[in-house]
């Protein structure tokens, strides 16, 4: 179990860095297991510099990986509004039914209720509601196999600060992306290999799968002042029975829990009482983790290098205390290592 002294007042501001440039990844490394990895070891105080192939070697028997196997849809399209032929990009947020879906729009003043959109001659969509922060509710007409129809519209949600094109749509895919609805790639998995995955399958250690469909809550930036009236918008969580139970096995024989990524550590905290007892469960989480909570759910994290005041840096800042994640990322500009989606790792133990 893990836990940090709160302060009083956490300003969006506190959880600020200057970044060159220069070490934002604009591609993914080759092989992906060759990405860099920074071991923080907090109850030593030391750090080391490893790749992230060296993950086994910190993995000891009983201990448990818990992955997101959630699969990034090609969520960004450029529609034409019928009426005017305006030009307007979509996000596909999340799907309520087989025709609805939330998704962000931009320029949103152009998107307004009982506007239809076409974004091929057999997928079109009406605006059914609009909502703050350029949320729209959008129902689609289709001829065809919806999925199919946006595999071939869509295109992959990549960054903005990503301006380098995607020449395959499976790097930004887990290798073990299996149920599909992100709008962001849970990144963290980035760095696993089939072989790296093959080489954990030899050890004492088991492995979970869960699911959490990356959306505006994950990379929504925080607006507020104050920190402590951020709301995270809701994302689509699941942990089934197996894999709860395996998570308590892991504890009752006193192994550790990595979570892999900020997402699946959300998963891991939304699903875990306060004696760290996991219960399946299926739904939607908001929980936002900032310096002062009381981690319950996982104790050790796979995560990459976060854009400055945004929540994910947050949450790291909640495992190791704000001022220490800071210097850890300030060693890491010192060091060269490559930030953000197509970055490098970092091991939080």
């Amino acid at each position: 179990m893990m836990e940090t002294q709160q302060p009083k007042t956490m300003r969006v501001r506190d959880f600020d860095y200057h970044l060159p440039q220069s070490l934002i990844a604009q591609a993914p490394i080759e092989p992906r297991d060759h990405a860099r990895m920074l071991v923080v070891h907090r109850k030593e105080n030391f750090v080391e510099h490893k790749h992230f192939y060296d993950l086994p070697q910190y993995l000891r028997p009983g201990d448990a990986l818990a992955r997101n196997i959630s699969r990034v849809i090609p969520a960004r399209l450029f529609g034409q509004r019928l009426t005017t032929g305006a030009k307007v990009e979509f996000m596909l947020l999340r799907r309520h039914n087989t025709t609805d879906w939330q998704a962000l729009s931009k320029p949103a003043k152009r998107v307004v209720a009982g506007e239809r959109f076409a974004f091929s001659p057999k997928l079109a969509a009406t605006i059914l509601a609009c909502g703050a922060d350029g949320l729209r509710e959008l129902r689609f007409e289709y001829d065809g196999v919806f999925e199919e129809l946006l595999d071939a519209v869509g295109s992959m949600p990549l960054p903005p600060y990503i301006h380098a094109p995607l020449q395959n749509r499976e790097r930004y895919q887990t290798v073990y992306a299996k149920d599909p609805g992100s709008a962001a790639a849970p990144t963290a998995g980035l760095h696993f290999t089939p072989a790296l995955l093959d080489q954990i399958a030899t050890l004492p250690v088991a492995v979970v799968s869960m699911c959490l469909h990356v959306g505006l809550g994950t990379f929504r930036p925080v607006s507020v002042e104050n920190i402590q009236d951020h709301h995270m918008h809701h994302e689509f969580y699941a942990l089934d029975d197996a894999s709860a139970q395996t998570l308590n096995r892991t504890r009752q024989s006193g192994g550790r829990i990595f979570g892999v990524g900020t997402t699946s550590c959300r998963i891991l905290e939304t699903c875990s009482n306060a004696d760290g007892v996991f219960s399946a469960q299926c739904g939607e989480t908001d929980i936002f983790i900032h310096p002062g909570y009381a981690f319950h759910g996982v104790d050790a994290l796979i995560t990459n290098f976060h854009l400055p005041q945004s929540t994910l840096l947050m949450l790291v800042s909640a495992m190791m205390g704000r001022q220490r994640a800071l210097e850890i990322y300030q060693l890491a500009i010192d060091q060269g290592y490559r930030f953000f989606s197509f970055g490098d790792a970092m091991l939080i133990l």
